[in-house]
């Protein structure tokens, strides 16, 4: 008679446990990257009432006679299945598709999560809601070393890059073999500290006209003085003649040596178009914002139109996700069943990819929940009447003196 009633304890705990975990489900319905809990069950010991007996010349065998005590709470599994997507359209924001975790630095201790809400820190510094730093792995001058050192992201506003000199200067379009207008295009370049010039070039039919045109580079701060000249002519079919042209035409502004590319010129009769095809070199330019790839890479965009690789995101994947342990605050921690964590790059090495400005939603479904909700009551309610039909019992044994 003892053993029904503790066997509905048992049941009671084991149901009350399994209610604790559908209800922290459900509160953390809209909890970014938060992943379901499952309960799993399994019996207790059984009391052997009589032991199991092979069979004889004279009789058969015996099964074992045992009475089950009742019931106890052996896991509680996560579903790591992918979580929907939300669209935040925030830059620092960032969604696993995939698997891995974000790797975060919680004063010197390494914990993952997946949640991707983050924010800069006053430092510039990539962090998530509680201050832990997002790791991965920083850009020098530009350039990445995937597989190098963990270090904090940081994503410094006001950021600069230098400038750069111009080498070539690119002309192009159509020159009237048979005009007779003086032309100029006024390209912009830039000297090795990137200060920007406006350099005339002037384009002028040879007279007699043979179809030639001389060009002559003049000075951006003295348009008196021409810093280089040549020209620039036609085959009978009006394409560029490199016999007849002086390309590339070199010439220097303020100490810095550049090129004028002439061939993409073209001779036909009719109109003049003569125009600025490239120019390459920039000036220096500030971080204006920044993009995240899928593959991780944080990319700068300066003011100066340039983009620069800034840093990379990296993930960690394990062996067995199962055997992470929750720290809360969203984290996990690597145990000696989780494995060691594997950190790479996104997209690389079975590491799933980043969507930038999105958030991975929790994976919780709140018709399985609630369906689990009322199996947990059904259960508790069924043990509870088990301790209530065995007091019953009892009772009658002590009536039967009466």
């Amino acid at each position: 008679m003892l053993r029904s009633l503790f066997s509905g304890i048992s049941g009671l705990k084991a149901h009350q446990q399994m209610m604790d975990v559908v209800s922290n489900n459900i509160a953390n319905v809209n909890t970014a990257g938060y992943k379901t809990s499952t309960v799993v069950f399994e019996d207790t010991l059984s009391q052997l009432l009589r032991a199991a007996g092979a069979s004889t010349a004279t009789s058969g065998g015996l099964d074992p006679t045992q009475i089950g005590l009742g019931v106890k709470l052996a896991a509680v599994q996560q579903n790591f299945e992918q979580g929907a997507t939300q669209i935040t359209n925030k830059s620092t924001d960032l969604k696993i598709e995939g698997d891995g975790f974000f790797v975060l630095d919680d004063g010197g201790l390494q914990v993952y999560s997946r949640a991707g809400a983050f924010t800069l820190d006053n430092d510039g510094y990539l962090v998530n809601p509680n201050g832990m730093y997002v790791q991965g792995y920083q850009a020098v001058d530009g350039e990445i070393s995937a597989y190098g050192q963990l270090s904090k992201l940081k994503l410094q506003a006001g950021l600069s890059i230098p400038g750069s000199a111009t080498t070539t200067v690119s002309l192009g379009g159509n020159l009237d073999p048979t005009g007779d207008d003086v032309l100029t295009v006024t390209p912009t370049v830039y000297d090795e500290g990137g200060a920007a010039y406006a350099v005339p070039i002037r384009l002028t039919p040879n007279n007699p006209a043979d179809g030639n045109y001389n060009i002559e580079i003049l000075d951006p701060t003295n348009n008196a003085t021409v810093l280089a000249t040549g020209t620039v002519g036609f085959d009978n079919a009006g394409q560029f003649d490199a016999g007849s042209s002086t390309n590339p035409i070199n010439f220097t502004v303020n100490g810095s040596s550049m090129n004028l590319d002439l061939t993409q010129f073209t001779g036909y009769a009719g109109l003049s178009s003569p125009a600025q095809k490239s120019v390459d070199g920039y000036a220096a330019g500030t971080l204006n914002e920044f993009q995240i790839g899928t593959d991780g890479i944080i990319t700068g965009i300066f003011s100066n139109g340039q983009k620069q690789a800034l840093g990379q995101v990296a993930l960690a994947t394990f062996n067995n996700v199962n055997g992470l342990e929750k720290q809360g605050d969203s984290v996990y921690r690597d145990t000696a069943n989780s494995g060691l964590p594997e950190i790479g790059i996104p997209g690389a090495g079975g590491h799933g990819l980043i969507t930038g400005g999105a958030l991975e939603m929790s994976n919780v479904d709140l018709a399985a929940e609630f369906t689990n909700m009322i199996i947990a009551q059904r259960g508790f309610q069924a043990n509870s009447k088990v301790i209530t039909t065995s007091d019953d019992i009892l009772q009658e044994l002590v009536n039967i003196k009466r």
